[in-house]
């Protein structure tokens, strides 16, 4: 089965720090919404099911994150659309930021953990993955990179010069009241992609301030074509859905290739981290 020429994807700006029963509220009518839209794919914001406020999270029964990961997929088989989840969860030693790449039956076909920790809290509490992220929607390469992640481009461009046409972002980019007035303002939040590697950038941010209100997050969701031009914008501060079709053959991937190129030197660098990025794939975080 060769893959579709377009995919139409939603993202989701969801509150970042209310309780699991009302993000599984949320998460559940907006699978609905997303199917009902015709989308084949709906992507939600960083640890949408478990809230990203640590002084929440890290109390929370794993069983009940993991009952709560279980519906959303339930949802996903019942809809017949690909969810990219988003949970916190307690291993062995520490708490993993992970994303869940649900397929339309219902399966966990690919997670990932969060790589670089951002804020305070997560760093006290998270420790970060040991993989990049390489997948198919329909055929279709992608990748993922969760918030912080995005400054670090090296998590993107390595899978898309293994063919990666689209990069999935979660973000929670909660932060003080002024530093969020700060990325409004810059843009600083989510720099977009597309010009530095000729893919699709989808974004699911959050909105909302936490329960003592000293943080509030910056909200601006958004889908960018590769020259990164945007298709669809969310606003600063309400939860909603934005939905675009992406061309997939606007996703050349050029800028990354050429980088696999020129200069020559580093190309056999390059072709041993494809590689490893390749094996390490459907390595489960832990």
């Amino acid at each position: 089965m060769s893959a579709p020429a377009t995919l139409q994807v939603s993202c989701v700006q969801m509150h970042w720090a209310t309780t699991l029963e009302a993000n599984l509220r949320t998460t559940l009518r907006y699978i609905q919404a997303a199917a009902e839209a015709g989308s084949r794919v709906v992507l939600f914001p960083e640890a949408h099911l478990t809230s990203y406020y640590f002084p929440y999270l890290v109390k929370l029964d794993q069983k009940a994150v993991l009952d709560a990961l279980g519906q959303t997929q339930k949802a996903a088989r019942e809809f017949g659309i690909w969810v990219i989840a988003g949970t916190i969860q307690k291993t062995h030693d520490r708490f993993l930021n992970l994303a869940h790449v649900i397929s339309p039956e219902g399966t966990i076909t690919h997670e990932y953990a969060k790589v670089h920790m951002a804020g305070r809290d997560e760093k006290q509490y998270c420790r970060g993955g040991n993989k990049l992220s390489l997948f198919e929607i329909d055929g279709i390469p992608c990748t993922l990179v969760i918030c912080r992640d995005g400054r670090h481009p090296e998590l993107y461009r390595i899978p898309v010069m293994a063919g990666a046409q689209i990069l999935f972002h979660p973000s929670c980019s909660s932060d003080e009241i002024e530093a969020v007035c700060w990325k409004r303002t810059s843009g600083r939040a989510q720099q977009p992609v597309g010009p530095n590697s000729k893919i699709f950038h989808c974004v699911a941010n959050t909105i909302g301030q936490s329960p003592d209100g000293l943080q509030t997050s910056s909200g601006m969701s958004f889908i960018r074509e590769p020259n990164g031009i945007p298709l669809a914008e969310a606003g600063y501060y309400q939860e909603e859905m934005i939905t675009s079709v992406l061309d997939l053959a606007r996703a050349d991937r050029g800028y990354v290739l050429d980088s696999l190129e020129h200069p020559p030197f580093l190309k056999e660098h390059w072709e041993r981290m494809i590689a490893d990025v390749k094996q390490r794939a459907d390595v489960k975080p832990e």
